[in-house]
């Protein structure tokens, strides 16, 4: 009680700077609440002032943060190091740094602890960054791709080596991940899934050599399974992440691991123009890299030559039509679905690629590759990448505060003056109305850019 009595006009004077002191308070007295016994958290607040300062933005504003903090207190051991501030490192470095995690790890299962502990303290520190603004939307979406890429990567030949040891080595060339939408693109939001598709080369090895041989298709499905167990399942730590893996070839239906032949064969004469377009932002995260460059060679050798066919602008105006009938628009803070929306500029983008046989992944490189191509005018490009940063840092914030939808009319105030300064926006009206705004143009040029080349 003494040391709450002497940090108690700190602690009121944080709680005033903030944009709902009762809001923040009541915020604070939850994430106090959720603390483990034992956590000496006013000590603490002693020895690191600015650390109220943190907390407190922290509790006014998301609600989601505080949450991880109050359930895992040994973050406040990372936020008060050296470090936690320092620039995010790049992908590499994240790697080894998981790799080196987990081969301390004393076995199978403790190694997949570890990388939640480790994932998920990382995960804190990206949005911590993003609500401190020391990084903007763009930035943290890609640290958050950065930091899922790293995940795979070093997972994957823990799994491989697990799968070896109980079955024999991979037969054959042994197998890829190839990160499809958003990661591929290389941006993420707080709350996003991982669209994944393993791909396998056995090389003719018809089985693996080992105290228990598996067929090369058993062997690489049960090394998909155990990505996708390793990735989502709930553990003592929780989750890493929710995969989706209904874009590989025959979708739901098909195996879950594909062999490189067969791959090539779907994409070659198979494969609808949606996969085409998947395709124009897929990136192989994880594998040997002689595969890993062979994927990413049939890539983009690939998409030049199904970009010319006929018809694409009606398969994407036909797809445009049932997403927008089966995603119409929710709320005046909608980002992602609905006309000249996030979706429907990001399927344009992709359109643009796939007609240019660009490798690009990113959106803004997609609609510079269609200036290029002659498929848009540098006018409506710029409309169109324009309108998507606006929706990009709409949704990268609120992401960040929750992983539902949120309205605003349901968020505390810190929350919507955060969704505000990223989005350079007065007020909740402005906002929406620069949402419309920004979609009305988007659609414009979207309607315009499929009729005109249709016509022609």
């Amino acid at each position: 009680m003494a040391i709450f009595r002497r940090l108690r006009p700190r602690l009121l004077q944080a709680l005033s700077r903030a944009a709902n002191p009762q809001e923040a308070l009541l915020s604070l007295d939850g994430f106090l609440a959720g603390l483990p016994a034992g956590v000496q958290l006013f000590s603490l607040f002693e020895a690191n002032p600015p650390l109220v300062d943190l907390i407190v933005d922290i509790a006014a504003t998301s609600p989601a943060l505080a949450r991880h903090l109050s359930r895992r207190s040994g973050v406040l051991d990372a936020v008060i190091g050296g470090d936690f501030f320092a620039p995010w490192p790049d992908r590499a470095a994240l790697t080894a740094e998981l790799a080196a995690v987990m081969a301390a790890a004393r076995d199978y299962e403790g190694r997949l602890d570890a990388a939640r502990r480790w994932m998920k303290e990382a995960h804190f520190r990206i949005g911590v960054h993003h609500l401190r603004g020391l990084v903007d939307a763009e930035e943290s979406g890609a640290a958050y791709a950065d930091l899922a890429m790293a995940v795979v990567a070093a997972l994957w030949p823990v799994l491989c080596d697990d799968l070896a040891r109980r079955h024999g080595p991979a037969p054959g060339r042994g197998a890829v991940v190839l990160a499809m939408g958003s990661l591929g693109a290389g941006r993420l939001n707080a709350a996003s899934d991982l669209d994944l598709i393993v791909i396998y080369d056995a090389a003719g090895d018809d089985t693996s050599l080992g105290p228990r041989p598996l067929g090369a298709r058993a062997w690489y499905a049960k090394l998909t399974q155990a990505l996708v167990t390793a990735l989502s399942a709930q553990m003592a730590e929780g989750r890493l992440y929710e995969v989706d893996m209904r874009l590989r070839p025959s979708g739901r239906q098909g195996p879950v691991a594909t062999s490189l032949a067969a791959f090539r064969s779907y994409q070659q004469t198979e494969a609808w123009t949606w996969e085409h377009l998947a395709l124009t932002r897929a990136r192989v995260v994880a594998g040997p890299p002689a595969l890993a460059a062979e994927v990413e060679t049939f890539r983009r050798d690939l998409l030049p030559v199904k970009g010319r066919g006929p018809a694409v602008l009606s398969n994407v105006a036909d797809m445009r039509a049932r997403l927008q009938a089966a995603r119409p628009v929710d709320g005046a803070w909608e980002a992602r679905n609905g006309p000249g929306r996030m979706l429907d500029v990001e399927l344009l983008a992709q359109t643009a690629a796939l007609r240019a046989g660009a490798a690009d992944r990113g959106v803004a490189a997609q609609l510079r590759a269609g200036v290029k191509s002659g498929f848009l005018a540098e006018t409506e490009a710029a409309a169109l990448a324009r309108a998507h940063a606006l929706y990009w840092r709409l949704q990268a914030a609120t992401r960040l505060l929750s992983d539902r939808p949120l309205a605003p009319e349901a968020m505390g105030r810190g929350g919507r003056d955060f969704v505000l300064r990223e989005t350079g926006t007065r007020d909740a009206a402005d906002l929406a109305s620069r949402l419309a705004a920004a979609a009305g143009e988007a659609d414009a040029v979207i309607s315009a850019a499929l009729a005109r080349v249709r016509a022609a």
